[in-house]
């Protein structure tokens, strides 16, 4: 297993650890993985770490579209669960999980969540492949009429890339999607040996003001925007789903009608990790 409550494998470093040179780009045929019917949180991280250590393990690429059900409320690897309140948690009866990567907290409801599981050659270096990703998916996004862009201002370096405090959507950064100057798409990264997780969530409707209610002390106001505010109509999973397999063209070699199951999820099932921090 990829991760334990002591971080990291040997050999293994998240965005925190140290970063070699940019590697020569190999190419590469993905692997598509739709899952439009949802799965719990725990389930969710298992499989992307799944997909990682595969990528890693066999050099294959996969691009995983998924949804949370029930929605979840996911914490950032190295985020302090202090910040949080389990007493209204529990009362709300909400679902937490602690993501394998970065970042800060995210309320998963109405969204597409997508993952890339894939060899870093494939981008040549971990900044290259957050800089490609999100080009990709702004183009999507653009097919539907969103005026995507990238947010201005220097590329977070790895050593400070997801290790903000406040909720996910709070401010948007570097790098990030906007939409009129608001954040639509969170992300967030993890290394294994010589592959690399991306996933994050692209608002579809809804708001994050449920992580202001679970915590501890008042959060910055919401930067989010979410794609159905910003083309002023319903936008569906399937269509962006849709619009995201597009713009990767025909890198596919082919689609699973099933993903392989994770090997375990009791890591993301227990509270010691969950609570960690």
């Amino acid at each position: 297993m990829l991760l334990t409550d002591r971080g990291p494998a040997r050999g293994r470093a998240g965005l925190g650890g140290r970063r070699g040179p940019p590697t020569r780009r190999t190419a590469v045929r993905w692997q598509l993985l739709l899952e439009p019917n949802g799965a719990p949180g725990p389930e969710n991280m298992a499989v992307d770490v799944a997909l990682l250590e595969r990528a890693d393990r066999m050099g294959e690429a996969f691009l995983r579209l998924y949804r949370f059900d029930p929605p979840c409320l996911s914490l950032g690897r190295n985020e302090a669960a202090a910040r949080y309140d389990r007493a209204a948690i529990a009362r709300l009866g909400l679902d937490v999980v602690r993501r394998p990567t970065g970042g800060s907290a995210v309320w998963h409801e109405h969204e597409v969540t997508y993952a890339i599981a894939a060899p870093i050659a494939a981008f040549g270096g971990l900044r290259e492949a957050y800089h490609a990703i999100h080009a990709r998916l702004a183009a999507a996004l653009g097919a539907l009429g969103a005026d995507a862009t990238l947010a201005p201002g220097r590329l977070r370096p790895p050593s400070t890339a997801f290790h903000r405090a406040g909720p996910c959507f709070a401010r948007p950064v570097g790098g990030e999607i906007l939409v009129a100057g608001r954040k639509l798409v969170g992300s967030a990264q993890v290394r294994c040996g010589t592959a690399f997780l991306q996933h994050g969530s692209i608002l579809l409707d809804g708001s994050q003001d449920v992580i202001t209610a679970v915590s501890h002390k008042p959060q910055a106001a919401s930067a989010a925007t979410t794609l159905s505010a910003a083309l002023g109509r319903r936008v569906t999973w399937e269509e962006v789903a849709d619009a995201l397999v597009r713009a990767w063209g025909d890198d596919f070699t082919s689609t699973a009608l099933h993903r392989p199951p994770p090997s375990s999820t009791a890591l993301f099932l227990s509270p010691a990790w969950t609570w960690r921090r």
